[in-house]
Parts: C-alpha cells; sequence; structure tokens
C-alpha cells in the first residue's frame, strides 16, 4: 500500500521546479473549460501518476504533502479547482 498521511486534512500534489521558483502543477481542461490541481491520496498514487502526465523539458518535478486547507487557499485564489485523482490519472472526486 502507498504511503498515506496519517493525520487528518493531508494530500500529495505535484510541485514543479522544487525550491525557491516551486508551484503546483496545475492543467486546463478544454473540454470543461476548467483550470485544475491534480491531488492525491498517497504518495504512490502520485508518483504513478507523475510517470504519465506532460510535462514540460527541462522542469524538475516532486510530490510533495500539503494541507487540504491551504491547497483550497492557493488555488482558489489563483482560479483552480482542486481534483482527487488515482495513480491511473483518472479523476475519483
Amino acid at each position: 500500500m502507498g504511503e498515506k498521511i496519517k493525520d487528518e486534512g493531508w494530500v500529495y500534489i505535484i510541485v514543479c521546479d522544487p525550491g525557491h521558483d516551486e508551484h503546483m502543477l496545475g492543467f486546463n481542461s478544454k473540454e470543461q473549460d476548467v483550470d485544475f490541481i491534480p491531488t492525491f491520496q498517497t504518495r504512490e498514487a502520485a508518483n504513478d501518476c507523475l510517470l504519465s502526465l506532460p510535462r514540460e523539458k527541462g522542469k524538475k518535478y516532486e510530490v510533495q504533502a500539503i494541507h487540504v486547507d491551504e491547497l483550497a487557499e492557493t488555488a482558489k485564489k489563483n482560479g483552480f479547482l482542486v481534483a482527487m485523482v488515482d495513480g491511473d490519472g483518472n479523476i475519483i472526486k
């Protein structure tokens, strides 16, 4: 089973260029005309999905834990929705 954070309220996201200029990986669904941040329940699911997500050449990507409150606040401030995704990239919530 994948590593799951034991404390309530923590999820995993993918961060682009970790460090000083880091930002959350987000996507746009042209079909639904919505911007969203893929979010995962386990580190394993995030790592599995990372391999199949479109990435920019030369950028580094890292899976990081984030509290749902911080994620929701950042997403709202930047006009994104939060989508819970499984390891295969399917939106589950």
